[in-house]
């Protein structure tokens, strides 16, 4: 297996900063997910770990040895990708060999390690196939078992679910994370998804233009995002994030009025979640008219604006009520957060 160091690894292109001093140790066997919006840097990151970019600045090791200069092909990782990479005029058997002939694994043992591999994802039926006659999932599944058949000491995946529509998500990710805890391999997964994030992750790396805003557990980056993007970046829906004024514990913005907060007098941010608020018959910190509402089965969420910006709460899946309509909703002050309005940064611990 391997632990992997990511000693202050940057990368450059000209002026333009792609990663900026990235420094972490992957625990072995751990499950990594890199997080953030397109262009933040997850994947060039990733790249430089398999090889298929050189870092400019910093080192990367592997169980403590350097590898900056080594081929991808000798880094001992395999990679799965979005685009699935199958080759069309093999069948799925011979694609998940494939990496077994290159790799001048003995013949003698490929049958029984594409039969492992295939199994482990639920291939046998599939295995005469070719690419072409499968749906999404199942070729997926296929990247996949080419990936497990060479026992890396780490597994790259690089948004493996993107293409794949809401149904084989979910089906698709509880496969990964059983898979994740049958094989006991440091694997590093890229997404943009928080959910994937979320119910995957042994730890969360959330990037943001290059830059490393925060790592931890999925639960600590949930409860306690360290700057404002994080905050609106985990969630769904995202942390509500309302900008007013903090005055002796009271934040007072547009509609809005909550005593008993903690931070300095000045201009905050406030954030909370929609499910740690409630809708009240009145006397709620926040009265305001109904901007929207969406039933969503076991709750109904209701949007108000505030200060130009959607504030959302969930309802009880029994509320009722029209646009336009005054709503009161309930902010419990332990479940409130203060960012700093010109940084980001959290405020108060």
């Amino acid at each position: 297996m391997a632990q992997i160091e990511l000693r202050n690894i940057s990368k450059r292109w000209g002026s333009f900063v792609g990663v900026d001093n990235f420094d972490l140790t992957i625990a072995d066997k751990e499950f990594l997910v890199l997080l953030g919006p397109s262009g933040c840097g997850k994947t060039t990151t990733m790249r430089m770990i398999a090889g298929l970019e050189s870092a400019s600045d910093g080192d990367i090791l592997v169980d403590g040895n350097r590898v900056n200069e080594l081929e991808p092909k000798d880094r001992d990782v395999a990679m799965v990708f979005q685009s699935y990479a199958l080759y069309p005029n093999m069948n799925v058997y011979e694609n998940i060999r494939f990496p077994l002939k290159v790799r001048g694994v003995d013949a003698k043992v490929h049958d029984e390690k594409v039969r492992r591999a295939s199994a482990m994802v639920e291939l046998d039926e599939f295995l005469h196939r070719k690419p072409a006659e499968l749906s999404g999932g199942q070729r997926q599944r296929v990247a996949l078992a080419r990936a497990i058949v060479r026992e890396p000491n780490v597994f790259l995946m690089d948004e493996p679910l993107s293409n794949l529509d809401a149904k084989l998500r979910v089906s698709t990710r509880a496969q990964i994370k059983n898979l994740s805890h049958e094989l006991a391999v440091t694997t590093i997964y890229v997404t943009h998804d928080q959910i994937e994030a979320m119910t995957l992750a042994d730890r969360v790396v959330v990037m943001n233009k290059g830059v490393v805003q925060q790592v931890g557990s999925p639960t600590e980056i949930y409860d306690r995002p360290a700057n404002a993007f994080v905050a609106s970046f985990i969630g769904s829906p995202a942390m509500n994030l309302m900008e007013g004024g903090l005055s002796g514990g009271r934040f007072t913005a547009q509609h809005t009025d909550i005593a008993g907060l903690s931070g300095p007098d000045g201009p905050v941010t406030l954030g909370f979640r929609a499910e740690d608020a409630s809708v009240v018959e009145s006397g709620g910190q926040i009265n305001a008219p109904i901007y929207t509402m969406e039933l969503l089965g076991d709750a109904t969420m209701v949007t108000v604006r505030i200060g130009g910006v959607l504030v959302s709460v969930k309802a009880d899946k029994t509320f009722r009520a029209e646009i336009d309509d005054m709503v009161s909703i309930h902010v419990p002050t332990d479940h409130c957060h203060l960012f700093d309005t010109q940084t980001g940064a959290r405020l108060g611990g």
